[in-house]
Protein backbone atom coordinates (compact mmCIF):
# COMPACT_ATOMS: atom_id res chain seq x y z
CA UNK A 1 0.00 0.00 0.00
CA UNK A 2 1.49 3.35 -1.27
CA UNK A 3 1.24 6.45 1.56
CA UNK A 4 -0.12 9.78 -0.33
CA UNK A 5 -1.58 10.95 -3.56
CA UNK A 6 -2.40 14.20 -5.12
CA UNK A 7 -4.36 14.92 -8.00
CA UNK A 8 -3.77 18.87 -8.97
CA UNK A 9 -5.30 20.37 -12.03
CA UNK A 10 -3.63 24.13 -11.68
CA UNK A 11 -0.30 25.73 -10.42
CA UNK A 12 -1.98 26.77 -7.66
CA UNK A 13 -2.89 22.85 -6.68
CA UNK A 14 0.29 21.97 -7.44
CA UNK A 15 1.89 24.64 -4.95
CA UNK A 16 -0.24 24.01 -2.18
CA UNK A 17 0.83 20.34 -2.23
CA UNK A 18 4.03 21.35 -1.85
CA UNK A 19 3.19 23.43 0.95
CA UNK A 20 1.38 20.47 2.41
CA UNK A 21 4.47 18.17 1.64
CA UNK A 22 6.81 20.76 3.14
CA UNK A 23 4.85 20.99 6.23
CA UNK A 24 5.57 16.95 7.32
CA UNK A 25 7.99 15.49 8.86
CA UNK A 26 11.56 15.11 7.29
CA UNK A 27 11.29 10.54 7.44
CA UNK A 28 8.11 11.31 6.04
CA UNK A 29 8.72 13.31 2.67
CA UNK A 30 9.59 11.87 -0.72
CA UNK A 31 6.76 9.34 -0.48
CA UNK A 32 3.41 10.69 -2.54
CA UNK A 33 2.84 10.60 -5.52
CA UNK A 34 1.68 13.98 -8.06
CA UNK A 35 -0.70 13.30 -10.35
CA UNK A 36 -0.82 16.54 -13.06
CA UNK A 37 -4.30 16.91 -15.23
CA UNK A 38 -4.47 18.57 -18.07
CA UNK A 39 -7.89 19.23 -17.99
CA UNK A 40 -7.55 22.63 -17.67
CA UNK A 41 -4.27 23.59 -17.98
CA UNK A 42 -1.05 22.92 -19.56
CA UNK A 43 1.88 22.33 -17.25
CA UNK A 44 4.39 22.27 -19.89
CA UNK A 45 7.68 20.80 -18.45
CA UNK A 46 6.51 21.02 -14.78
CA UNK A 47 6.64 17.60 -14.38
CA UNK A 48 10.73 17.69 -14.81
CA UNK A 49 11.18 20.01 -12.51
CA UNK A 50 9.00 18.80 -9.92
CA UNK A 51 11.09 15.52 -10.27
CA UNK A 52 14.19 17.82 -9.61
CA UNK A 53 13.22 18.57 -6.06
CA UNK A 54 13.20 14.83 -4.69
CA UNK A 55 9.93 15.94 -2.59
CA UNK A 56 8.00 13.54 -4.55
CA UNK A 57 8.00 9.82 -5.16
CA UNK A 58 6.93 10.01 -8.76
CA UNK A 59 4.97 12.57 -10.45
CA UNK A 60 2.32 11.53 -13.42
CA UNK A 61 0.69 12.77 -16.34
CA UNK A 62 -2.91 12.33 -16.31
CA UNK A 63 -4.83 13.15 -19.66
CA UNK A 64 -8.31 13.34 -18.03
CA UNK A 65 -11.13 13.58 -20.26
CA UNK A 66 -14.13 16.21 -20.34
CA UNK A 67 -17.60 15.01 -20.31
CA UNK A 68 -18.26 16.45 -24.07
CA UNK A 69 -15.26 13.76 -25.16
CA UNK A 70 -17.94 11.20 -24.38
CA UNK A 71 -20.51 12.08 -27.11
CA UNK A 72 -22.46 9.04 -25.86
CA UNK A 73 -23.64 11.09 -22.68
CA UNK A 74 -25.20 14.49 -23.83
CA UNK A 75 -28.75 12.83 -24.23
CA UNK A 76 -28.41 12.34 -20.44
CA UNK A 77 -28.08 16.46 -20.11
CA UNK A 78 -30.85 16.94 -21.91
CA UNK A 79 -33.43 19.24 -19.67
CA UNK A 80 -36.84 17.38 -18.66
CA UNK A 81 -40.00 18.81 -17.52
CA UNK A 82 -40.07 17.69 -13.95
CA UNK A 83 -37.54 16.66 -11.02
CA UNK A 84 -38.49 13.50 -11.12
CA UNK A 85 -37.26 12.91 -14.57
CA UNK A 86 -34.26 14.95 -14.85
CA UNK A 87 -33.12 13.17 -11.35
CA UNK A 88 -33.41 9.98 -13.10
CA UNK A 89 -31.53 11.07 -16.39
CA UNK A 90 -28.75 12.17 -13.63
CA UNK A 91 -28.94 9.15 -11.89
CA UNK A 92 -27.71 7.54 -14.91
CA UNK A 93 -25.11 10.09 -16.10
CA UNK A 94 -22.91 9.99 -12.66
CA UNK A 95 -22.64 6.26 -13.05
CA UNK A 96 -22.07 6.00 -17.17
CA UNK A 97 -19.77 9.10 -16.42
CA UNK A 98 -18.03 7.12 -13.67
CA UNK A 99 -17.39 4.42 -15.43
CA UNK A 100 -16.07 6.53 -18.76
CA UNK A 101 -13.05 8.78 -17.04
CA UNK A 102 -11.98 4.80 -15.71
CA UNK A 103 -10.59 4.70 -19.33
CA UNK A 104 -8.25 7.33 -18.54
CA UNK A 105 -6.79 7.34 -14.87
CA UNK A 106 -3.31 6.38 -15.10
CA UNK A 107 -2.79 5.03 -11.65
CA UNK A 108 -4.62 2.19 -9.37
CA UNK A 109 -6.42 4.68 -7.09
CA UNK A 110 -6.97 1.59 -4.53
CA UNK A 111 -3.43 1.41 -3.47
CA UNK A 112 -3.21 4.74 -2.14
CA UNK A 113 -3.93 5.18 1.54
CA UNK A 114 -4.59 8.85 1.23
CA UNK A 115 -5.98 10.12 -1.84
CA UNK A 116 -6.21 14.12 -2.38
CA UNK A 117 -8.22 15.74 -5.05
CA UNK A 118 -8.28 19.70 -5.19
CA UNK A 119 -11.13 19.59 -8.30
CA UNK A 120 -13.55 16.33 -6.87
CA UNK A 121 -16.39 18.23 -9.62
CA UNK A 122 -13.76 17.41 -12.48
CA UNK A 123 -14.18 13.73 -13.83
CA UNK A 124 -12.37 12.36 -11.51
CA UNK A 125 -14.50 13.12 -8.55
CA UNK A 126 -17.53 11.00 -11.08
CA UNK A 127 -14.71 8.24 -11.25
CA UNK A 128 -14.10 8.14 -7.48
CA UNK A 129 -17.87 7.91 -6.15
CA UNK A 130 -18.25 5.46 -9.07
CA UNK A 131 -15.33 2.91 -7.42
CA UNK A 132 -16.18 3.42 -4.32
CA UNK A 133 -12.82 4.93 -3.71
CA UNK A 134 -12.64 7.18 -0.40
CA UNK A 135 -11.03 10.33 -0.78
CA UNK A 136 -10.10 13.51 0.80
CA UNK A 137 -11.14 16.72 -1.09
CA UNK A 138 -9.75 20.54 -1.03
CA UNK A 139 -10.59 23.80 -1.58
CA UNK A 140 -9.41 25.00 -5.70
CA UNK A 141 -8.73 28.74 -4.47
CA UNK A 142 -7.99 30.43 -1.41
CA UNK A 143 -11.51 30.71 0.13
CA UNK A 144 -13.27 29.87 -3.22
CA UNK A 145 -16.24 28.43 -2.01
CA UNK A 146 -16.51 31.73 0.65
CA UNK A 147 -16.64 33.58 -2.89
CA UNK A 148 -18.99 30.97 -5.62
CA UNK A 149 -20.24 27.84 -3.58
CA UNK A 150 -20.39 26.02 -6.67
CA UNK A 151 -22.28 22.81 -5.32
CA UNK A 152 -25.15 25.07 -3.76
CA UNK A 153 -24.88 27.05 -7.05
CA UNK A 154 -25.05 23.60 -9.50
CA UNK A 155 -28.04 22.27 -7.50
CA UNK A 156 -30.33 25.03 -6.15
CA UNK A 157 -33.54 23.98 -6.32
CA UNK A 158 -34.30 21.08 -4.34
CA UNK A 159 -30.66 21.23 -2.92
CA UNK A 160 -31.72 19.38 0.47
CA UNK A 161 -32.98 16.15 -1.52
CA UNK A 162 -29.76 16.20 -4.00
CA UNK A 163 -27.53 16.02 -1.22
CA UNK A 164 -29.11 13.51 0.25
CA UNK A 165 -29.01 11.46 -2.80
CA UNK A 166 -25.73 12.15 -3.58
CA UNK A 167 -23.89 11.68 0.16
CA UNK A 168 -26.32 9.01 1.71
CA UNK A 169 -27.44 7.13 -1.44
CA UNK A 170 -24.94 7.42 -3.75
CA UNK A 171 -27.06 8.19 -6.86
CA UNK A 172 -25.86 11.22 -7.75
CA UNK A 173 -22.56 13.13 -7.45
CA UNK A 174 -22.37 16.56 -5.79
CA UNK A 175 -18.69 17.77 -5.17
CA UNK A 176 -17.21 19.36 -2.53
CA UNK A 177 -17.73 17.19 0.24
CA UNK A 178 -21.24 16.14 -0.57
CA UNK A 179 -20.29 12.56 -2.36
CA UNK A 180 -20.28 9.36 -0.48
CA UNK A 181 -17.10 8.73 -0.57
CA UNK A 182 -15.57 12.21 0.23
CA UNK A 183 -14.01 11.63 3.80
CA UNK A 184 -13.76 15.43 4.13
CA UNK A 185 -12.80 18.87 2.49
CA UNK A 186 -9.83 20.94 3.78
CA UNK A 187 -10.78 24.80 3.59
CA UNK A 188 -8.66 27.74 4.30
CA UNK A 189 -11.51 29.66 6.64
CA UNK A 190 -14.81 28.31 7.64
CA UNK A 191 -15.51 31.41 9.41
CA UNK A 192 -16.26 32.87 5.85
CA UNK A 193 -18.35 30.19 3.90
CA UNK A 194 -21.91 31.23 4.50
CA UNK A 195 -22.98 27.16 4.42
CA UNK A 196 -20.96 25.52 6.53
CA UNK A 197 -20.88 21.33 6.25
CA UNK A 198 -19.46 19.05 8.58
CA UNK A 199 -17.19 17.53 6.28
CA UNK A 200 -15.22 20.98 6.27
CA UNK A 201 -11.88 20.51 7.99
CA UNK A 202 -9.97 24.54 8.32
CA UNK A 203 -6.69 23.97 6.93
CA UNK A 204 -5.55 28.00 7.07
CA UNK A 205 -3.06 27.96 3.67
CA UNK A 206 -1.22 30.44 5.30
CA UNK A 207 0.13 28.43 8.93
CA UNK A 208 1.39 25.98 6.46
CA UNK A 209 3.76 29.11 4.23
CA UNK A 210 4.48 30.28 8.07
CA UNK A 211 6.18 27.16 8.67
CA UNK A 212 7.93 26.49 5.83
CA UNK A 213 12.47 27.36 6.11
CA UNK A 214 14.48 28.95 3.61
CA UNK A 215 15.17 25.24 2.07
CA UNK A 216 11.75 24.30 1.46
CA UNK A 217 11.00 28.10 -0.17
CA UNK A 218 14.28 27.28 -2.34
CA UNK A 219 12.73 23.79 -3.16
CA UNK A 220 9.23 25.27 -3.90
CA UNK A 221 10.88 28.13 -6.58
CA UNK A 222 13.51 25.83 -8.72
CA UNK A 223 10.12 23.98 -8.97
CA UNK A 224 7.87 26.68 -10.16
CA UNK A 225 10.55 29.07 -11.81
CA UNK A 226 11.28 28.55 -15.25
CA UNK A 227 13.51 31.63 -15.52
CA UNK A 228 14.68 32.84 -12.10
CA UNK A 229 17.22 35.81 -13.61
CA UNK A 230 14.11 37.13 -15.32
CA UNK A 231 12.05 37.08 -12.06
CA UNK A 232 15.22 38.69 -10.51
CA UNK A 233 15.87 41.25 -12.79
CA UNK A 234 12.56 42.60 -12.90
CA UNK A 235 12.62 42.70 -9.30
CA UNK A 236 16.13 44.63 -9.61
CA UNK A 237 15.01 47.22 -11.98
CA UNK A 238 12.01 47.99 -10.18
CA UNK A 239 13.23 48.96 -7.58
CA UNK A 240 14.12 52.46 -9.31
CA UNK A 241 10.58 53.02 -8.94
CA UNK A 242 8.33 54.41 -6.22
CA UNK A 243 4.79 53.93 -6.70
CA UNK A 244 4.65 50.12 -8.03
CA UNK A 245 1.39 49.00 -8.57
CA UNK A 246 0.71 44.87 -9.49
CA UNK A 247 -2.26 44.11 -11.35
CA UNK A 248 -3.33 39.89 -11.34
CA UNK A 249 -5.47 39.00 -14.42
CA UNK A 250 -7.44 36.95 -14.34
CA UNK A 251 -9.63 34.36 -16.69
CA UNK A 252 -12.39 36.59 -16.96
CA UNK A 253 -15.42 36.81 -19.26
CA UNK A 254 -14.68 36.42 -23.10
CA UNK A 255 -11.09 37.36 -24.75
CA UNK A 256 -11.96 40.85 -26.38
CA UNK A 257 -14.01 42.16 -22.96
CA UNK A 258 -11.43 40.50 -21.25
CA UNK A 259 -8.74 42.82 -22.74
CA UNK A 260 -10.97 45.68 -22.63
CA UNK A 261 -11.12 45.00 -18.67
CA UNK A 262 -7.40 45.03 -18.14
CA UNK A 263 -6.67 47.97 -20.64
CA UNK A 264 -9.45 50.29 -18.35
CA UNK A 265 -7.48 48.82 -15.32
CA UNK A 266 -3.68 49.80 -16.68
CA UNK A 267 -5.30 53.24 -17.60
CA UNK A 268 -6.82 53.77 -13.87
CA UNK A 269 -4.02 52.50 -12.25
CA UNK A 270 -1.17 53.85 -14.70
CA UNK A 271 -2.09 57.50 -13.10
CA UNK A 272 -1.12 56.33 -9.67
CA UNK A 273 2.42 54.98 -10.61
CA UNK A 274 3.88 52.68 -12.87
CA UNK A 275 2.16 49.02 -13.85
CA UNK A 276 3.09 45.59 -13.39
CA UNK A 277 1.28 42.46 -14.50
CA UNK A 278 1.18 39.11 -13.32
CA UNK A 279 -0.97 37.10 -15.33
CA UNK A 280 -3.10 34.27 -14.29
CA UNK A 281 -1.83 30.55 -14.95
CA UNK A 282 -4.94 29.88 -16.97
CA UNK A 283 -5.43 33.27 -18.30
CA UNK A 284 -4.80 32.46 -22.41
CA UNK A 285 -5.03 36.11 -23.19
CA UNK A 286 -2.06 37.27 -24.81
CA UNK A 287 -0.54 39.67 -22.50
CA UNK A 288 3.40 39.73 -23.90
CA UNK A 289 1.94 40.63 -27.38
CA UNK A 290 -1.40 43.08 -26.18
CA UNK A 291 0.66 44.88 -23.54
CA UNK A 292 4.43 44.54 -24.66
CA UNK A 293 5.35 47.89 -23.10
CA UNK A 294 4.52 46.63 -19.63
CA UNK A 295 6.55 44.70 -17.08
CA UNK A 296 5.42 41.20 -16.40
CA UNK A 297 5.78 38.07 -14.18
CA UNK A 298 5.90 34.70 -15.61
CA UNK A 299 1.89 33.19 -15.66
CA UNK A 300 2.44 29.82 -14.20
CA UNK A 301 4.07 31.18 -11.12
CA UNK A 302 0.90 31.19 -8.54
CA UNK A 303 0.90 35.09 -7.17
CA UNK A 304 1.53 33.85 -4.05
CA UNK A 305 4.80 32.72 -4.41
CA UNK A 306 6.18 36.35 -5.14
CA UNK A 307 5.93 36.65 -0.99
CA UNK A 308 9.77 34.30 -1.20
CA UNK A 309 11.28 37.29 -2.67
CA UNK A 310 11.85 39.59 0.13
CA UNK A 311 13.15 42.55 -1.86
CA UNK A 312 9.80 42.95 -4.03
CA UNK A 313 7.60 45.40 -2.80
CA UNK A 314 4.45 46.67 -4.12
CA UNK A 315 2.46 50.16 -3.21
CA UNK A 316 -0.63 48.51 -4.48
CA UNK A 317 -1.99 45.09 -5.82
CA UNK A 318 -5.44 45.39 -7.75
CA UNK A 319 -7.40 41.73 -8.06
CA UNK A 320 -10.82 42.04 -9.70
CA UNK A 321 -12.31 38.89 -8.07
CA UNK A 322 -8.94 37.06 -6.75
CA UNK A 323 -8.84 36.63 -2.85
CA UNK A 324 -5.61 38.81 -1.71
CA UNK A 325 -5.02 37.70 1.62
CA UNK A 326 -1.82 35.96 1.14
CA UNK A 327 0.22 38.90 -0.61
CA UNK A 328 2.31 40.46 1.89
CA UNK A 329 4.48 42.01 -0.71
CA UNK A 330 1.87 45.20 -1.18
CA UNK A 331 1.24 47.81 1.52
CA UNK A 332 -2.91 48.11 0.23
CA UNK A 333 -4.54 45.26 -1.34
CA UNK A 334 -7.52 46.12 -3.22
CA UNK A 335 -10.12 43.25 -4.41
CA UNK A 336 -12.52 45.46 -7.40
CA UNK A 337 -15.43 42.32 -6.72
CA UNK A 338 -18.48 41.75 -8.65
CA UNK A 339 -20.11 45.57 -8.12
CA UNK A 340 -17.03 46.51 -11.03
CA UNK A 341 -17.46 43.17 -12.77
CA UNK A 342 -21.44 44.21 -13.84
CA UNK A 343 -20.24 46.84 -15.76
CA UNK A 344 -18.87 44.31 -18.06
CA UNK A 345 -20.93 41.43 -18.12
CA UNK A 346 -24.60 40.25 -17.09
CA UNK A 347 -24.04 40.41 -13.17
CA UNK A 348 -25.95 36.71 -12.89
CA UNK A 349 -22.59 35.27 -14.17
CA UNK A 350 -20.40 36.58 -11.62
CA UNK A 351 -22.79 36.84 -8.58
CA UNK A 352 -23.91 32.97 -8.35
CA UNK A 353 -23.77 32.67 -4.64
CA UNK A 354 -26.69 35.31 -4.67
CA UNK A 355 -29.00 32.81 -6.35
CA UNK A 356 -28.70 30.48 -4.14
Amino acid sequence: MKERIYICHTYYHVYVTFLKECNLPAEKRGQATLVLSNLSNNFENLKERVESTGVFAEVIPFDEKKETDFPELAKYREPQRNLVKNLIQRIIFTKKYGKLVGRTVPVDLKQYRDIYVYCDSDPIGYYLNYHHIYYHALEDGLNCIKNFDAARYDNRGHFALKAFLSERCNLIFIQNGYGRYCLDMEVNDIAAIKYPYRKYKEVPRESLVKALTQEDKNLILRAFIRNREEIERIIHDSHAINDKILILTEPLCTLDIRERIFRDLVETYGKEGTVFLKPHPRDVLDYQTLFSDIPQFDATVPMEMLNFFPNLRFRKVISVLTETKAIQFADELVRLGPDFMDKYEDPLIHRQNEQI
